[in-house]
């Protein structure tokens, strides 16, 4: 997979907001709660440009039983994929270059939890953004397309100020889990 980092792109919200009105409409709104989340969700920060949605579910279950209304939208559903209690499902372009990709996870879950402070945190901290924007472009130039390369390096400063932001979210009193 090629790692190409670009500058932030204001459409990014209208393809988020595009797809999120599917998916609500295949899946039910009673059903789901549909976040933007990761890098393309941070205004001005650099990012590969793949939309990244956090699908919160009432149930994995009901997630399962119901995954064809997600295939049915061109997404290639993957399982946990890696992480425990999570579905992974991408989508990619009509040149198979990957656009959307969905973290779904059960309502209020850690998964679901970390991944919206993280975004909530980044957002109200635009010094941390502007870290984290520059530390994305000089590992995309510096790994030779190599995606492990690339995400072993982002890995240390997400897991710190992960670690930051949920303490953040929790001590001023924001919800991470509001919709985007």
């Amino acid at each position: 997979m090629r790692v190409d980092v670009v500058p932030h792109d204001p459409n990014w919200i209208s393809l988020f907001e595009l797809e999120a009105l599917g998916l609500r409409d295949a899946l039910g709104e009673d059903q789901v709660t549909v976040h933007h989340i990761g890098s393309t969700a941070v205004p001005g920060i650099a990012a590969k440009p793949i939309i990244d949605i956090l699908l919160e579910v009432r149930s994995l279950d009901w997630l399962d039983v119901n995954a064809t209304r997600v295939t049915a939208l061109g997404y290639e559903g993957l399982g946990e994929c890696g992480i425990p209690g999570r579905r992974y499902f991408r989508k990619s372009n009509e040149l198979g270059i990957r656009s959307h990709q969905i973290h779904a996870f059960e309502l209020g879950s850690s998964g679901a939890t970390r991944h919206l402070a993280f975004r909530d945190y980044l957002r109200a901290h635009p010094d941390v953004a502007a870290e984290y924007s520059l530390l994305k472009q000089q590992l995309a130039a510096s790994c030779q397309h190599q995606i492990e390369l690339y995400m072993a390096g982002k890995d240390p400063f997400i897991k710190h100020h992960e670690a930051l932001a949920l303490r953040w979210a929790s001590e001023s009193g924001r919800s991470p889990v509001i919709p985007s």
